[in-house]
């Protein structure tokens, strides 16, 4: 969003460096005081927090959402909505599910009647994310892809590719594997359609993963392969692409093959924080099948 020669702080988001997103928003918050545009400073101080959460500094991102709550009630709905879904999110991630729902149920309705659709496919996507159930899972998630299909907003079209991941995933739990798989290929088609190499590999790894759970395992094998191979070729490894080549090949009988995979995957996956705090089972069961003393 750009405002008065402002520049769009939106297209400036890193999500793999929050902590240098920060920095930059801090800047751009400092240039903008000058400029007099209160709900541009609330917006940029709304995605600071979220910056902030991400870096798991809750506290400090209550502490600056604090700061937009006095001029809510005087300031656009765009500042509203963005105020609750960052506040939702970190009442999310640091483990407050039940005071982030009715603060996702506010920025679905004020985004959709203001005519955000972005906001609003934003907020259907969260509360499928804090759903208490399968079936309000797939609810939210329908709702946030069918108003993404067809929005004349091209950044809440944008949500497709996470949208077609997101109900796969939900089939997927739900064990309708055939169209689980459908779903991922329509993501990684999109991924692909948008140019998007890392997205693009993430949804490969999902159509792998169906694979392997409809008992394709060679076939899930040979896209964990190659996905390795173009991770390789791009100088970068995953862990959980390792993981699924261990999986593949033990289930194939070929435990000395998978060895070395699980014990790659351990040793990429130990050193993620999200992974040690909520995954302490899986990481456990990697090191074993890894033989990692």
């Amino acid at each position: 969003m750009e405002q008065g020669g402002l520049p769009d702080f939106d297209s400036l988001w890193d999500y793999d460096h929050p902590d240098e997103t920060e920095a930059s928003f801090r800047e751009m918050l400092r240039l903008s005081e000058s400029a007099g545009d209160e709900s541009y400073q609330l917006q940029l101080l709304t995605q600071i927090a979220r910056a902030e959460g991400l870096q798991r500094r809750f506290a400090e991102a209550h502490a600056t959402l604090d700061r937009v709550e006095p001029s809510l009630a005087a300031s656009p709905p765009v500042v509203q909505v963005r105020y609750q879904l960052e506040r939702g999110r970190v009442y999310n991630s640091s483990g407050r599910p039940d005071k982030a729902l009715p603060l996702f149920e506010a920025a679905w309705r004020e985004g959709h009647a203001a005519g955000l659709d972005d906001f609003a496919v934003d907020a259907a996507h969260m509360l499928a994310i804090v759903a208490s159930s399968p079936d309000e899972v797939m609810v939210w998630n329908l709702k946030a892809l069918e108003l993404a299909q067809r929005s004349s907003d091209p950044r809440a079209q944008k949500w497709l590719g996470s949208l077609y991941n997101n109900i796969g995933w939900a089939y997927h739990d739900q064990g309708n594997y055939e169209r689980a798989l459908e779903l991922f290929e329509m993501a990684l088609e999109w991924r692909k359609g948008q140019n998007q190499p890392k997205q693009t590999r993430i949804a490969q790894w999902c159509v792998g993963r169906v694979l392997r759970s409809l008992g394709r395992v060679e076939a899930a094998l040979d896209v964990q392969q190659r996905l390795a191979e173009e991770l390789a070729a791009a100088g970068d490894s995953d862990g959980f692409n390792a993981e699924e080549i261990g999986e593949c090949l033990l289930a194939l009988g070929r435990e000395d093959d998978a060895q070395p995979e699980f014990a790659r995957a351990y040793t990429e996956l130990s050193q993620d924080a999200w992974s040690v705090e909520h995954e302490a089972d899986r990481l456990a069961r990697l090191k074993q099948l890894g033989k990692i003393p």
